[in-house]
């Protein structure tokens, strides 16, 4: 039951994200950045955790989800180490991910040939 949860909430982000995409005149990156900040402020609010243990990665992988891990290593950085942690306390959280993401689309790049979009 768990991959059919983690199936059918993904896929709804997924599918409103796309129907905004369609519907609306904004540009990708604008998505992008709604996305992040949304999944942030979701979990401030704390919708967004009972979510994330009801779909598992689901919710966690798309950018909802990294918002949401943003806004965690924020909170937990400002618990430990007061107002300097508004500034380190996202790196420190989303750090693994976006090295990972650099690796790999690295990685990807040396086995296809890429190529710029014209």
């Amino acid at each position: 039951m768990d991959y059919l949860n983690a199936f059918w909430v993904g896929g709804l982000i997924c599918a409103l994200t796309q129907i905004l995409m369609e519907k609306t005149k904004m540009l990708p990156g604008r998505i992008m950045v709604l996305l992040v900040c949304s999944g942030a402020v979701l979990g401030a609010i704390g919708i967004y955790q009972p979510i994330i243990d009801f779909a598992g990665a689901g919710a966690s992988v798309p950018l909802l989800g990294f918002g949401n891990t943003l806004w965690k290593g924020v909170r937990e950085a400002v618990d430990e180490n007061g107002l300097l942690g508004i500034f380190m306390g996202g790196f420190k959280a989303s750090a693994v991910g976006i090295c990972a993401a650099l690796v790999f689309g690295y990685l990807a790049s040396l086995v296809f040939d890429p190529k710029m979009k014209s």
